[in-house]
């Protein structure tokens, strides 16, 4: 480590980072290339995704296979620097993602990997991969072969010390190459499997259920510094100012993971990948700026959302669909049963290494024994399937006792008929607490080692259970199935707003905010669509019918079942054209993740054909042209929702992100498609910069966004933790349909909501908004001032959002503004 006295200033937290999304068809000459229109743009830094060697071709980056390289195919270290330099000209920073977790589960790629493979659990690499030896009888399952061994064994050739299955190249073990083929296999530190053993025999820890990354030891010492020596020099030479950490919940230990990153960073600015339920709060001890943003997320997106409406379509939803309740019908119902499929399939071999874990420690406590192995196994699945937060924690965020409740252990204690036998969930509950077990030497080390991974699998679960097969089942409000969401509750009040703000404010206010990333499954714009008709139910009833109608009119083919034309209709409504492969991909990804009557691993064909049919013949067929006519009945709602989320996320307290593409108007479904290459737009922001009215949403949306990060960069003290946050509060008929804020005294943010039903209402009509005291002038709009009460029907003329900033003496205020290019 470099001496504290030679470590340069801690560079400021950023005002606004912007996510680029890195891949062979994006490398660092393409990030560097973009860096003129980004700073005049207004963010400060760039947010790179992966930087490190991953696997070939990879086009996220978060399976690594060499944290001691920069990726080649982004142009090496080399680019990398040269890309820092050219940022560092214009003004701008370097933010990182960095991946502690896991890495790629490749072995021709990952040489550490192909170490312990060869050298087995005397490698000095072997310390660095989470793997049950014991489990495994001293060897690492493999699930790469595409069906049983004994099928596949013409296609497995020796080549030197090599082992070959098609791409695919693992060492062998020194002194067997001579063995014949079935002997030689046997000898080896690892067994070469079927694919579909990875579920109940897989033996080292991965992420979540992808068997491709295997899970990485950073709390051992050795294992950090070697796995984060390279990141740590760019950040000691200012090559990186930043940092984004990708899934700390996987970690053994996250709070003090961080602590320790936090001392080798010399304290930059870092956010985490934590998903917050409804309500929960991130561990206060962690020396963080905060989370990656999918909490603001949440409010951002539920204060435009109409909760009677939402009210409405979920049991227009139930009738349309009639889903069982656990199958989609009712949210809680589902997520329960969602949890009891992962925690019995997908993650059966985690729970088993638990289930052992634990029968271990309760055979070496003698006031513990005779716990049987399938009691606890029982215990701890009915404990699992009751969690309702990603990962209980110690001390912080969502502790142990308060989520491994003495309620969800009398109901787990059900799926016992035998009282007695229904004591093991005590003990198990007191395991994962940390309150059970002799506390000393190995024993100590044991719980201590259980509670660590029965959080890690708890995560897994809640992220398989409820991101991927719920949010894809419970579909009466799409736009409220995002990561970080609450179906079961997708409106968010303007007080609860505001108190949400308050705390961001007074408790994490360099945290970071977002509205579209790499995972969401819907960009804003295309949720914004869906979120307008909680405001207008009725008519998305009557257009259901004679979508329907039309559709069975022009002969095509029928939905397969009803939920799946639900969410097809939905998301149809929202993407808007082109109507293209995009989404009937999205489509096919949906019905997989729902696993109702597909999955990844047992794929129905002739149900993703009848889907993909579907969607061909509905949403990008005749139909197609009454979901255009009703887009256009509610486009300037759909505008109001698109520019309001925009201007709330852009100045509420925290440092905002945005995703590459969109500060213009961006509509992208689930991944791959949101992961496409960046495109940018550097003559319409020096067309706009010229006073050029916009001509579009895209440009709108565009232009609001530049005024607002140029707010940002040039007035940082208003929204830092310098700054204040101030609700509004409008007064009169359309008082509600307003949202309104102050920051640090000098900027004042009014945007609408609830267009539709405003206009539905009669308009703004009285309604007025009290300024602080004062002369404000209109960012938006050049020349236009303001002061005292104003009525929000002139205050919001022509935008649906005004951004106002306080008129210093001279006019100052005006001319800063102007200099800035504002249309």
């Amino acid at each position: 480590m470099t001496p504290e006295h030679s470590r340069p200033a801690v560079p400021p937290s950023p005002t606004a980072t912007y996510r680029l999304q890195l891949q062979p068809d994006f490398p660092f000459a393409a990030a560097e290339a973009a860096v003129p229109y980004l700073a005049s743009l207004g963010v400060s830094h760039l947010h790179l995704s992966p930087v490190l060697e991953a696997v070939p071709g990879s086009t996220h980056g978060y399976d690594v296979v060499d944290h001691a390289r920069v990726r080649d195919e982004l142009g090496g270290e080399d680019g990398l620097r040269s890309l820092a330099r050219v940022a560092r000209e214009a003004g701008l920073g370097l933010v990182v993602d960095i991946v502690p977790n896991h890495m790629a589960a490749v072995p021709r790629y990952n040489r550490a990997l192909w170490e312990v493979l060869r050298e087995g659990p005397a490698s000095p690499y072997a310390r660095w991969f989470d793997i049950d030896w014991e489990a495994g009888g001293g060897r690492v399952l493999l699930p790469f072969l595409g069906g049983r061994l004994g099928d596949e064994l013409t296609a497995l050739r020796v080549d030197g010390d090599v082992l070959r299955y098609h791409e695919h190249a693992f060492p062998i073990r020194e002194g067997t190459g001579e063995l014949p083929l079935p002997e030689l296999l046997d000898a080896q530190w690892y067994r070469l499997s079927w694919w579909r053993l990875a579920r109940t025999e897989l033996n080292y820890r991965r992420f979540f259920t992808i068997s491709d990354l295997i899970g990485v030891r950073v709390e051992d010492p050795e294992v950090f510094e070697a796995t984060h020596g390279k990141i740590l020099q760019l950040l000691r030479e200012g090559v990186v100012e930043g940092l984004r950490i990708d899934h700390p919940d996987g970690l053994a230990d996250p709070g003090a993971y961080l602590r320790k990153l936090h001392e080798a960073t010399g304290g930059r600015w870092t956010v985490v990948e934590k998903i917050l339920a409804d309500g929960e709060q991130l561990p206060a001890a962690w020396p963080v700026a905060g989370t990656t943003g999918y909490d603001a997320l949440r409010h951002v997106d539920g204060v435009f959302v109409d909760p009677a409406g939402a009210g409405e379509l979920l049991g227009q939803y139930r009738r349309f669909s009639a889903p069982p309740a656990d199958r989609g019908g009712d949210w809680d119902a589902t997520v329960r049963r969602a949890a009891y499929k992962v925690v019995t399939r997908e993650l059966a071999a985690e729970v088993d290494r638990l289930t052992r874990e634990a029968t271990a420690i309760c055979a070496a406590d003698p006031a513990l024994r005779d716990h049987a192995p399938w009691a606890v196994r029982t215990a701890l699945r009915e404990l699992l399937v009751r969690l309702e937060v990603y990962r209980p924690y110690v001390s912080g965020g969502a502790a142990p006792e308060t989520v491994l409740t003495v309620r969800a252990a009398e109901e787990a204690r059900a799926a016992f008929r035998v009282p007695e036998e229904a004591g093991t969930v005590g003990v198990v509950r007191d395991l994962a607490l940390g309150r059970a077990g002799v506390a000393e030497g190995d024993r100590e080390s044991a719980v201590a080692g259980f509670r660590a991974r029965f959080a890690q699998v708890a995560s897994a679960l809640r992220a398989k259970a409820v991101e991927d097969t719920a949010f894809y089942r419970h579909a009466p409000v799409l736009s409220a199935a995002e990561v970080g969401g609450a179906p079961e509750r997708p409106a968010v009040s303007v007080e609860e707003f505001h108190a949400y703000c308050a705390r961001v404010q007074r408790d994490w206010p360099f945290t970071g905010t977002v509205l579209t990333t790499h995972d969401t499954k819907r960009s804003a714009d295309v949720r914004a669509g869906i979120s307008v008709l909680t405001q207008c139910p009725g008519r998305w009833a009557d257009l259901l019918v004679e979508l329907t109608e039309q559709t069975a009119r022009a002969g095509g083919a029928c939905a397969p079942d009803q939920q799946v034309a639900w969410a097809a209709w939905q998301t149809a409504v929202g993407f808007g054209s082109p109507y293209d492969t995009r989404l009937r991909d999205a489509l096919v990804k949906h019905v997989r993740e729902a696993g109702l009557h597909t999955s990844w691993t047992e794929p129905n064909e002739a149900y993703e054909e009848a889907v993909g049919a579907f969607v061909e013949a509905g949403p990008c067929g005749p139909p197609l042209y009454e979901v255009a006519s009703f887009a256009r009945e509610v486009a300037p709602h759909v505008r109001a929702n698109v520019l309001g989320a925009a201007l709330v996320h852009l100045t509420m307290p925290g440092v905002p992100d945005l995703y590459q593409g969109t500060e213009g108007e961006y509509r992208a479904l689930v991944d791959p498609d949101n992961r496409r290459p960046a495109r940018f737009q550097p003559h319409v922001l020096e067309r706009l910069d010229t006073r050029r009215e916009p001509c579009d949403l895209s440009e709108e949306k565009l232009a609001l966004t530049a005024v607002a990060l140029r707010l940002r960069r040039r007035r940082p003290e208003l929204f830092g933790d310098a700054g204040a946050y101030e609700p509004l509060v409008a007064g009169g008929p359309g008082a509600a349909h307003c949202v309104a804020f102050a920051r640090g005294g000098e900027v004042v943010v009014a945007v609408t909501r609830l267009s539709l039903r405003l206009t539905e209402e009669g308009g703004w009509r009285e309604t007025e908004l009290p300024l602080p005291a004062g002369r404000w002038a209109d960012l938006l709009v050049h020349g236009r001032e303001f002061e005292g009460r104003v009525r929000v029907a002139e205050l919001l003329a022509g935008w649906p959002v005004a951004v106002l900033e306080r008129v210093r003496e001279g006019g100052g205020g005006r001319a800063v503004a102007a200099s800035e290019g504002v249309v």
